[in-house]
């Protein structure tokens, strides 16, 4: 047992499983019809090549430790070292910590995953830490300002009517009746790894507060607008440090061919608070000042494991992004607000799929510069991205970071995909849909808390609304009459029809004058999401048996499903010869080819059709 006088924290020896958590004397907020190891753990999703099969297993220590014990803090350790003989279990050296400090409301938790060299292939597939909250003590979960209610119970969705996909329940008959005719869906309440930093459970009758702060997303996989889940219906609070949602199934932690691999995964702070006033927006303000206050601590400098480096360890990086596209403006222009970030050495936008190493990010200021603190030594790619700004950017040459050492470096140019000017654009480039048309839910499928806000892509079913507002023929999009925002579907994805679902072809149309047929003109097609799906381009003529342009199949995100706004990245430059183009009326032809399935489709972030170079001047 871990009491500093204010949480009592009881842990199970030697496995490290959480049996306990007490605020101020009062009694274990945790779910006592639980066993003792199903209430809090760390867990881990796992196979081991070539065997198909994964497993899920809480992360059990063998050894227990104290680590530091002190008048201020106390920290202990929860071991496990991999038994070469154990052919059936996962090649994982595993240290599970816990801190407390003196007059702290609550405690800290990180754990460090070490593959050693010459061990077997391992595929970890999540990795997170969970609290399952006492039912009858927590209703009332809250995700962000603007998410936030009374939730049905994990009864509710029992007696429920699963939907689509068992994640998804309509609530039927539940305990409180306003709820009754809702969806539940965990999915629902995910949220980009640079906005949940903390999110969680309040109890309305004995205002209390249970919340998991996530301090910093260097450990985080994906990099910033990484999506994945935080709280929903069980209770449930989560810290999710990686997992395939939003990014598809290959996406996790590979170790072949005896790859060594070590990483420390938080620390993160599970914080517990109360008042008198007995409004949840008193505790959930409360929570988001503990949640800055922790942030700024970052890197903490109390956790004692070497594999952890405190802030003095570490090294910063500042300069300046600038943008130059002549097309727009014949001078550079600042990078406003763009995400800049340290990753691990890759290609082009490859820290969106980078799940073993670590990121740091920051964003510029008005004047396009920026300041990353808190690297860990080591060599990265330094990688932006800006809102407005199609495609990514990459710099050229490696960054080292040297413990206690700041990096200047100066002006950077980002020159975005671009080879003509603009003849007409459909959408605001910034990598989501958010833009377009996002219908209102069916009646029957409602979740009231995304009603008449900016979120309500997060309903349910959307996906079939694209065949009751297009039940017979596709969408037109006309350049220049059109409005993207009331016209352009947020996803394409295929027609209902009768048990199957069919694919479906959008047109955009447009008018060209003066056609170079002799030049080379692009079309830009930047993706926010894919799920097994085909986009093939045909230019003015519908019906061939070969398209002009094919992404081929791509995607296993399943953000369409998932209520997401965007998964994985991608950007497509399609050259469309000036002989295929007419003075007059064109058409453009986007097929979502691949049917059979309601969620297979894309999410459109940004479509541009650009002349040739020289009709620009």
């Amino acid at each position: 047992m871990l009491d500093n006088g204010i949480v009592k924290l009881t842990l199970l020896s030697p496995s490290g499983l959480i049996a306990g958590i007490q605020y101020k004397g009062d009694e274990n907020i945790l779910e006592n019809h639980f066993k003792e190891s199903r209430r809090g753990y760390w867990d881990m999703v796992w196979s081991r090549p070539p065997d198909l099969k994964s497993y899920f297993n809480e992360l059990e220590g063998t050894s227990f430790k104290v680590i530091v014990e002190m008048e201020d803090m106390i920290e202990i350790s929860f071991t496990r070292t991999w038994n070469s003989s154990d052919s059936y279990s996962y090649p994982l050296n595993v240290d599970i910590r816990y801190i407390m400090l003196r007059g702290s409301s609550g405690f800290y938790s990180y754990a460090i995953k070490e593959h050693l060299e010459r061990w077997p292939d391992l595929n970890i597939d999540e990795s997170r830490i969970a609290f399952k909250l006492n039912d009858e003590t927590f209703n009332y979960m809250a995700i962000s300002d603007d998410i936030q209610r009374i939730m049905p119970t994990a009864r509710d969705r029992t007696l429920g009517q699963v939907l689509n996909y068992k994640e998804a329940v309509l609530l039927t008959n539940p305990g409180n009746p306003s709820l009754k005719g809702q969806v539940d869906d965990k999915y629902q309440y995910s949220y980009d790894n640079k906005d949940s930093l903390v999110h969680g459970w309040i109890s309305t009758q004995r205002d209390i507060g249970f919340w998991v702060i996530t301090p910093s997303n260097e450990f985080r996989v994906g990099g910033p607008v990484k999506n994945d889940l935080t709280s929903h219906v069980g209770p449930t609070s989560l810290a999710v440090f990686l997992s395939n949602h939003y990014a598809g199934p290959r996406f996790g932690v590979r170790l072949r061919n005896g790859e060594p691999w070590k990483k420390v995964f938080g620390p993160v702070f599970i914080y517990l608070n109360s008042g008198s006033s007995n409004k949840p927006s008193t505790l959930w303000t409360d929570a988001k000042g503990q949640m800055q206050k922790e942030t700024q601590k970052w890197p903490y400098n109390f956790p004692r494991s070497e594999d952890f480096p405190h802030s003095n360890q570490r090294g910063t990086i500042s300069g300046r992004l600038l943008v130059h596209d002549k097309y727009l403006n014949r001078e550079s222009m600042p990078a406003k607000s763009a995400y800049v970030g340290l990753a691990p050495r890759g290609d082009v936008g490859s820290w969106q799929t980078d799940t073993k190493g670590y990121q740091f990010w920051s964003q510029t200021d008005e004047n396009g510069y920026f300041t990353i603190r808190g690297v860990r030594g080591g060599t990265y790619s330094l990688n932006a991205w800006v809102p407005g700004v199609m495609g990514d950017y990459k710099y050229e040459t490696d960054i080292v970071i040297t413990p206690g050492r700041q990096n200047q470096l100066g002006n950077l140019v980002y020159r975005p995909p671009r080879n003509g000017p603009t003849l007409w654009e459909i959408g605001i480039p910034d990598r989501t849909p958010a833009e377009f048309y996002v219908p209102d839910p069916a009646p029957q499928f409602m979740n009231r808390l995304f009603i008449n806000q900016t979120q309500k892509y997060r309903q349910y079913g959307l996906w079939d609304r694209y065949t009751d507002l297009y039940p017979e023929k596709d969408l037109v999009y006309t350049v220049g009459t059109s409005d993207y925002r009331k016209d352009w579907f947020f996803a394409h994805v295929n027609r209902r029809r009768n048990s199957t679902y069919m694919p479906t072809t959008w047109q955009v149309s447009f008018d060209l004058t003066n056609v170079v047929r002799t030049r080379v003109y692009t079309l830009q097609i930047a993706l926010a999401s894919a799920t097994h799906s085909e986009i093939e381009v045909r230019i003015n003529i519908p019906f061939t048996r070969r398209p002009d342009f094919t992404t081929r199949l791509i995607g296993r995100d399943n953000a369409i499903a998932r209520h997401g706004l965007h998964g994985l990245y991608s950007l497509h430059s399609i050259s469309v010869p000036g002989s295929k183009l007419a003075n007059g009326r064109n058409i453009i032809y986007l097929k979502q080819s691949r049917g059979g399935y309601p969620f297979n489709g894309v999410m459109y972030d940004y479509l541009r059709f650009e002349g040739p170079p020289e009709v620009s001047r």
